[in-house]
């Protein structure tokens, strides 16, 4: 079995023993969970949730594309939310992200995400032109 491990600048590197993504059999992409960290300060981009999903889904995106996809290739996410009250917020960022055609998604709730950060998304998608 074939895999690919996929590394990006443009999103922020992994902060464990982890891949950005990895891509299984030259068609599925499978990434690791994205927080709302500034890949180029490594700093948590902002304090309430519209913006930390809107850095979110851009580490999303820039890591996807590093991978030979992006968003519109996007099967399935997962969104972690330390709190389920956000999520109306969080969904009209989502929505800018994914348009048209949405991916299908669960939403839970945990009890706490790395560096305390109010959102985490994480998604399968597909190699563009596959």
């Amino acid at each position: 079995m074939h895999r690919t491990v996929i590394a990006t600048p443009r999103a922020p590197a992994a902060i464990g023993p982890y891949s950005q993504a990895i891509i299984g059999e030259g068609r599925l992409i499978f990434t690791a969970g994205q927080i709302p960290l500034d890949p180029a300060t490594g700093a948590i981009a902002a304090t309430d949730i519209a913006g930390q999903t809107r850095q979110v889904l851009g580490n999303l995106r820039a890591v996807l594309e590093a991978a030979g996809s992006g968003m519109a290739h996007t099967v399935k996410t997962t969104v972690f939310l330390a709190d389920m009250n956000d999520f109306a917020a969080m969904n009209t960022v989502y929505k800018e992200f994914f348009p048209s055609d949405p991916p299908a998604r669960s939403a839970i709730q945990v009890s706490r995400l790395p560096k305390d950060v109010l959102v985490e998304i994480e998604a399968v998608a597909l190699v563009a032109g596959t």
